[in-house]
């Protein structure tokens, strides 16, 4: 069954690479919406849009590196996104982080093996009167200590 909807999605994947193969600059939209498409463009999705659109896989790869929107595995149900600008940092952000670390058993970067984490560090977003600031998908946590990292996991897990 899953290869089935693989096979659907990499059939969707002809069609997005169809419709952009002749705009100039089409490689950024046919990334985009494999990554909308997949949940990420991890290397046989950039492979078979090298391919697709005639570009080499280190131009896709390259494209994939340098912007940050771009996942290159797949991403937890719940995406973790502690702040480490100044005020955040100054205001005992990476202990928050270090305390996620530890409780998802897992680095900055990475996700949990039943998916439902990743977690990552990210620059400044701009709620920085609420520093410490941290985001869970599109919920915002502010002045957060490391002491309630573990009551607002248990908010998200299933």
């Amino acid at each position: 069954m899953a290869d089935m909807a693989n096979m659907q999605k990499y059939q969707q994947l002809d069609a997005i690479i169809e419709k952009h193969r002749s705009e100039p600059g089409g490689l950024m939209p046919v990334m985009q919406e494999a990554q909308d498409l997949f949940g990420h463009v991890g290397q046989d999705v950039q492979e078979y849009i090298a391919e697709g659109l005639g570009k080499t896989l280190s131009e896709v790869y390259g494209v994939a590196t340098f912007y940050a929107q771009f996942a290159l595995q797949p991403k937890g149900k719940y995406v973790i996104s502690v702040c480490m600008g100044t005020a955040c940092y100054v205001k005992g952000a990476q202990a928050v982080l270090d305390k996620f670390s530890e409780y998802l058993e897992i680095p900055v970067g990475a996700t949990t093996s039943d998916g439902l984490f990743t977690l990552q560090a990210t620059r400044c977003l701009g709620a920085c009167g609420l520093a410490p600031v941290l985001t869970i998908n599109d919920d915002v946590h502010g002045r957060v200590t490391p002491e309630q990292v573990a009551g607002i996991l248990e908010r998200y897990k299933e």
